[in-house]
């Protein structure tokens, strides 16, 4: 049972990671510079598919 809760956290975490990286593309092709954001998605999006690759981890190994 317990290995159900890694593959819900690595699915969770590669789902936060997917939108980062599509907040900061989309961070990137803003049009007006001078509106600067506060979220520091790049280092959102690395957290996240970090997590996302040891929980991987523990569930296939079946923790």
């Amino acid at each position: 049972m317990m290995h159900s809760v890694w593959a819900q956290l690595a699915i969770a975490m590669s789902a936060l990671a997917g939108t980062a990286v599509i907040a900061d593309a989309r961070r990137m092709r803003r049009r007006n510079f001078d509106r600067v954001g506060f979220m520091p998605w790049t280092a959102i999006s690395v957290l996240s598919l970090t997590i996302a690759a040891f929980a991987a981890a523990i569930a296939l190994k079946g923790f």
